[in-house]
C-alpha cells in the first residue's frame, strides 16, 4: 500500500479559536439539545442552527476526562483479567471575553436576575427593590415586536432593554418561558412577587425602536411570541450573586474554527456549572480573569467551569458524557 505523504499535512487540524454555543435543557424532562453531525456538523459559525445560541468566542478552553479505568485482577501474579469503566468524570473550563446575560448566568451558576426599574419609593434590595408595574402585552406580538399599545408605548425608549414574561402565578417548581430560570418550591419564599418570574427569565430583549404602538426588538425574544397578558418591564441591569440553590443545566457545542485541517466539534449534551477547576492556573470558584490589554488596561473575562452531566446515547443505550466531531478537509488523507 502506498500513502501520499503529500496530503498529510491537511490532517493536522489548525485552527485559532473556540466558539461556544448553548441551548436550553428542558429541566422538567431532562432531555438535552441534541447536536447530530450528520445534519449540522459544518453550519455557518455566525448563523448557528437552531436552538443553539452564540455565546461568541472563549479563551482559555480546557476539557478534561476523569473517568476512571478499573482492572479485574487476578491470578497468583495479580495479573489484569479484565477491565470496566469505573466513575465517570469529565470537566469543561474556560473564559467568555463576552459579556451578556447568559454569560453571566453560566458563570455564575445559578439564579441570574434582572434588575427591574424600580418603584421610586421601594425599599433597596440587593437583587433589587419592588419595581414600576408590568405593562401587559397585547395580542399580535411576535418574537421581534411586542405591541403594548399607544397609550404606554411612550414609558420605553430605544436602547432599552426589557423583560417579557408571564405573572408569577403561586406556582411551584421551574419559571421561565422558554428557558427554565429559576425554581420555586414554595411561593412564600418569593413573597408571592407577581414580577418574580420576570426577575429572572431569560426572555429579554433591547428595544430597537418605538411604533406608535410597539416596541421594536433588536434581536428576537428567545422564548418565541409572547401571549397576551404576559406583562413587559424595564430591565435596568443584570445581577447574579454568590449562593443561591438553583443550578444551571445547559446543552453545549464547542467548535474549533477550522482554518485548515478540519473543523472540530466538542458536543455536551448536559452541562452543569461547578466551582471545581482543572486549570492549575485557577483558583476554584474564580468568576473573572484579567486579559491585559495595556497597562494599567486590562479586559474582564468570564471565568467558568463544568461538570459534564450524563446522557444516554439512543443508538445503543449506553452512557455518554461528551461526543468528538472530526469534518476532515476536502482531499485528506483519513490515516
Amino acid at each position: 500500500m502506498t500513502t501520499n505523504f503529500a496530503n498529510r499535512a491537511a490532517m493536522v487540524p489548525i485552527g485559532r479559536r473556540v466558539r461556544a454555543y448553548f441551548a436550553p435543557l428542558d429541566r422538567a424532562s431532562g432531555t438535552a439539545a441534541i447536536f447530530d453531525p450528520g445534519t449540522s456538523g459544518l453550519f455557518t459559525l455566525d448563523a448557528p442552527p437552531a436552538p443553539w445560541i452564540d455565546l461568541g468566542w472563549v479563551d482559555n478552553f480546557q476539557r478534561m476526562s476523569l473517568t476512571s479505568t478499573e482492572a479485574i485482577r487476578s491470578g497468583a501474579a495479580g495479573a489484569a483479567a479484565v477491565q470496566f469503566r469505573g466513575v465517570l468524570d469529565a470537566r469543561v473550563e474556560l473564559d467568555f471575553r463576552d459579556w451578556g446575560k447568559l454569560q453571566m448566568a453560566l458563570a455564575g451558576g445559578s439564579e441570574h436576575m434582572n434588575v427591574l426599574a424600580p418603584d421610586p419609593n421601594a425599599t433597596a434590595i440587593p437583587s433589587g427593590g419592588a419595581p414600576m408595574p408590568a405593562v401587559a402585552v397585547m395580542p399580535g406580538s411576535s418574537a421581534g415586536e411586542v405591541i403594548v399599545g399607544a397609550g404606554t408605548v411612550v414609558a420605553f425608549s430605544p436602547g432599552g432593554i426589557v423583560a417579557v414574561d408571564a405573572d408569577y402565578q403561586q406556582q411551584t417548581g421551574y419559571v421561565g418561558s422558554g428557558i427554565s430560570a429559576g425554581y420555586v418550591a414554595d411561593p412564600a419564599a418569593v413573597n408571592g412577587d407577581p414580577d418574580y418570574v420576570r426577575r429572572v427569565t431569560f426572555n429579554v430583549g433591547r428595544v430597537a425602536q418605538l411604533t406608535a404602538t410597539s416596541l421594536l426588538l433588536a434581536q428576537p425574544l428567545l422564548a418565541g411570541s409572547p401571549q397576551p397578558g404576559w406583562g413587559v418591564q424595564k430591565v435596568i441591569a443584570f445581577v447574579d450573586r454568590e449562593g443561591g440553590t438553583f443550578l444551571q443545566e445547559w446543552s453545549a457545542l464547542f467548535v474549533v474554527e477550522e482554518d485548515a485541517g478540519g473543523r472540530i466539534c466538542f458536543y455536551y449534551p448536559r452541562l452543569s456549572p461547578t466551582s471545581s477547576t482543572i486549570s492549575a492556573q485557577s483558583s476554584a470558584g474564580e468568576r473573572e480573569t484579567r486579559v491585559e490589554v495595556a497597562k494599567p488596561i486590562s479586559a474582564l473575562a468570564l471565568h467558568a467551569a463544568f461538570l459534564a452531566m450524563p446522557h444516554t446515547d439512543e443508538n445503543d443505550g449506553h452512557t455518554a458524557l461528551c461526543y468528538r466531531s472530526y469534518f476532515p478537509a476536502a482531499m485528506a488523507a483519513l490515516y
